[in-house]
């Protein structure tokens, strides 16, 4: 049986869809058998919430009467990108504030927006004729601005490894603190419940996708920078790595409760991002992949302590032994911590599904496969600079 996009929306217009979240598929596959469950299915919700760093938002604040092209610009002192057309602006989720740049920053800013915050704009020109205006002093809020939009390069990684310190001093990084002599293990990702995990090759995520973002519907645009496919097979499992999508959504129509700022002690800025994604389950090999188990799917780990590109591998762990809480590493027992949330992730993947059992959201067809690249490219300095 193969189903197509256009009988599953049909399904969903009518209100006869069978929508399940990953968890819930895997459950049944446990009680049914998978090809009962199989035959039954129409829709996975897969969801995550978690720091999504290259992130942030584009804005346009409108023209003055003494009309501005503003060049330096910050909002609640963080700044923002002057490189744009004369009133629009991109601010960066990491920028940091000029006061207090590792505490404070563009994730704030996106946040304190969202809530309905005031934010304190200031910009600054050099004036021409056609913007002679040399300085603008405002209050803004989300529902000042014509447009508010969040557009994110690099979200929703495929299958973030996981993070632990061989050295002899306690690291600050942005996979938390890392205790020296590897005495924890940190990690950043949903498991059986992570979108591009239970889609690995992304045959239904790519340009046009549909999806959950921030508590608004938004979109997949294009291939997240730095995605690599890396896929390695094991006799208990496969371990899958590398890939992004790039997404954008209204800004004005998200939640703080799925858009967050973050501070890393001694590391700076980051934003939780709650991204879900609905798999439409087309064929008994896409639902193989979406009922993948903690037990099947697996991350390596890495040692940050070299602080270089290719940071040592140190083996390889399922989601199960992370999610049990300790694993072994090196020869003892080491605690294990989640950066993301499953109890939000969880929250999403059952939002998103009630919204497509209410037929308040439909399902797309990607119009263009997102790729993903063989090869991660590192910048190569000058000699005299290395």
């Amino acid at each position: 049986m193969i189903r197509t996009y256009e009988e599953i929306n049909e399904k969903i217009k009518s209100g006869n869809v069978v929508v399940f979240t990953a968890e819930e598929a895997i459950a049944m596959c446990r009680e049914q058998g998978h090809k009962k469950a199989y035959e039954q299915i129409d829709v996975v919700t897969c969801a995550t919430f978690g720091m999504m760093c290259s992130s942030g938002a584009f804005l346009n604040f409108g023209h003055t009467d003494k009309r501005i092209r503003m060049a330096e610009i910050t909002l609640n002192n963080v700044p923002a990108s002057g490189g744009l057309a004369a009133v629009d602006t991109y601010i960066g989720a990491t920028q940091g504030s000029l006061d207090r740049p590792m505490t404070y920053g563009g994730a704030h800013v996106i946040e304190a927006l969202i809530r309905g915050e005031k934010v304190d704009l200031h910009a600054k020109s050099y004036g021409t004729d056609a913007y002679p205006r040399k300085e603008a002093i405002a209050e803004i809020t989300l529902e000042d601005l014509n447009q508010a939009y969040m557009y994110n390069p690099r979200n929703c990684y495929q299958n973030y490894s996981a993070a632990t310190n061989v050295g002899e001093r306690t690291l600050h990084t942005y996979m938390g603190t890392l205790f020296p002599d590897c005495a924890n293990v940190n990690y950043s990702t949903s498991g059986e419940l992570s979108p591009l995990l239970k889609d690995p090759d992304m045959r239904t995520i790519g340009m046009g996708t549909r999806i959950f973002l921030g508590g608004a519907q938004g979109y997949v645009t294009w291939q997240g920078t730095q995605s690599v496919k890396n896929v390695t097979e094991y006799e208990d499992g496969v371990n899958f790595s590398g890939g992004t999508i790039a997404v954008i959504g209204d800004l004005k129509k998200m939640s703080s409760r799925y858009i967050r700022a973050a501070v890393m002690k001694n590391y700076g800025i980051s934003l939780y991002v709650g991204i879900g994604i609905p798999i439409p389950v087309l064929d008994e090999d896409l639902f193989a992949d979406l009922t993948r188990t903690n037990e099947e799917l697996y991350t390596n780990f890495i040692d940050y302590s070299t602080g270089g590109l290719k940071m040592p591998q140190l083996g390889r762990v399922s989601y199960a032994q992370l999610r049990s809480g300790r694993v072994e590493l090196n020869g003892k027992t080491v605690p294990t911590a989640p950066l993301s949330s499953l109890y939000m992730a969880r929250e999403i993947a059952q939002l998103l599904k009630y919204s497509i059992a209410k037929a308040e959201f439909s399902l797309t067809q990607p119009i263009k496969e997102v790729e993903m690249f063989s090869e991660f490219k590192s910048l190569k300095l000058k000699e005299d600079e290395k």
